[in-house]
């Protein structure tokens, strides 16, 4: 019987247990937590927004990095059929705004226990408390390819295997125990590393105002992330202010485009990048001109301070006005039509200064990871060590919120499974 050793118990590593445990094939599943799905277990704020379920081009619209990769994946085993096999174990879902797919119960833990029944009734081995410290291969010279023998556990055990899936997740919520362990496992197997950087994450900005702000969140304004002469983002939606710059679903979606920028840079030479709200993106500039003009005229006698209870809420009114530089306690009717129109380009234009992300404790993905140059996208399966394969986010893949990071961790979960198995298969029959 064919051995098959997956590492890491997340979304993907469960996938992949599932897809690989065919007949003839003895799968076991090694998680150094004490329970499966521990990141899964806190996604979607506990509960576990599962996937997508837009159409195939939209899903691959909101694959940040390397979607054409994922086209196997994709095809292979879509977000049809990841609902399919959920709601057959089980797991009934519903789908809310954005497309977004969630257990009818909200419990991430549904899942988890829906994937448990899955992998038990296919007789999968779970080993948990269960730490691999390192792969075992032979190796061969170029252009002849290694070969996995297994892994060797952190008490120095060793398990022979004739496949080994690794699937250990990124850099993000290192307390679920994405502490990086497949990219060094990666390295050490020769597969090159694209610079991991956290991603769907809080931005933090230069702007003192910004703390003064600290809880207001503000729905159906637009963001512009902007570097140099190039708009990198564009979208509608909601932004949270923080005590340290800004966050919110805007704000993690355009936190993926950010990285790319500084790493093709010369950071000491580079501008930093720039974000530019539009409080009133339904009005153009020269609507907005002549609703404030009304306000103002209906307004006339009041100080400037007092006259943009109808414009912003009243945590905005003080930052805005500072902003303005107009003085005010200065009279509506008193002030110049300059002086409204640079107003209006305020509004309009919200600057900005973004001086760095936060931390990977607060990123819901990681960027970056192994090469997808050195897989292969059919397979899931190393270039350069037969048996051994990637899946998840491990890999240089990431995408929006909204459940196409974990689209992309069941698809590519499923394929490296499958192929696993088939491999095997094919190895016994010959």
């Amino acid at each position: 019987m064919s051995e098959i050793l997956v590492v890491g118990g997340g979304a993907a590593g469960m996938m992949a247990a599932f897809a690989a445990s065919e007949p003839g094939r003895h799968v076991i599943l090694l998680e150094k937590n004490e329970k499966l799905g521990k990141k899964l277990f806190i996604t979607g704020k506990g509960r576990c927004n599962v996937t997508n379920a837009a159409d195939m081009e939209a899903l691959f619209a909101n694959v940040c990095t390397n979607g054409k990769f994922l086209y196997s994946a994709f095809y292979g085993f879509d977000n049809q059929a990841v609902m399919a096999l959920l709601e057959q174990a089980g797991c009934p879902l519903k789908t809310e705004r954005g497309e977004r797919v969630f257990p009818v119960s909200d419990h991430s833990s549904d899942v988890i226990a829906a994937f448990r029944r899955m992998l038990q009734k296919r007789g999968v081995e779970l080993r948990l408390n269960t730490e691999v410290k390192s792969l075992v291969w032979e190796t061969a010279e170029p252009p002849a390819r290694g070969q996995i023998k297994g892994v060797e556990l952190r008490d120095g055990q060793r398990l022979s295997a004739d496949a080994v899936i690794v699937c250990t997740g990124g850099l993000s919520y290192a307390s679920t125990g994405s502490t990086g362990d497949g990219m060094r496992f990666a390295q050490t197997t020769g597969h090159r590393l694209t610079a991991c950087r956290p991603s769907l994450v809080p931005l933090e900005t230069a702007e003192d105002w910004c703390r003064d702000l600290m809880g207001l969140s503000l729905r159906n304004v637009e963001l512009r992330l902007v570097s140099g002469k190039r708009e990198l983002y564009r979208e509608q939606g909601e932004l949270l202010f923080t005590h340290f710059g800004v966050s919110g679903p805007l704000v993690l979606t355009a936190s993926c485009y950010l990285g790319r920028v500084y790493e093709k840079k010369d950071k000491t030479e580079s501008e930093p990048a720039k974000l530019y709200l539009d409080l009133k993106p339904a009005l153009s500039e020269e609507q907005l001109d002549r609703r404030i003009l009304r306000d103002f005229e209906e307004q006339q006698n009041k100080r400037f301070k007092n006259a943009l209870g109808g414009l912003f809420p009243s945590k905005l009114i003080p930052v805005m006005v500072m902003l303005s530089d107009i003085d005010g306690e200065k009279r509506v009717n008193e002030i110049t039509r300059q002086e409204r129109r640079s107003f209006v380009t305020l509004i309009k234009n919200l600057p900005l200064t973004v001086i760095g992300t936060r931390s990977y404790a607060e990123a819901i993905i990681t960027q970056g990871g192994v090469t997808v140059k050195d897989i292969n996208p059919s397979t899931m399966e190393s270039k350069l060590i037969s048996g051994l394969y990637f899946a998840g986010e491990v890999l240089d893949l990431d995408a929006h919120t909204g459940g196409f990071n974990l689209q992309i961790a069941w698809s590519t979960g499923h394929l490296a499974g499958e192929s696993a198995a088939n491999a095997c298969g094919n190895s016994v029959a010959t």
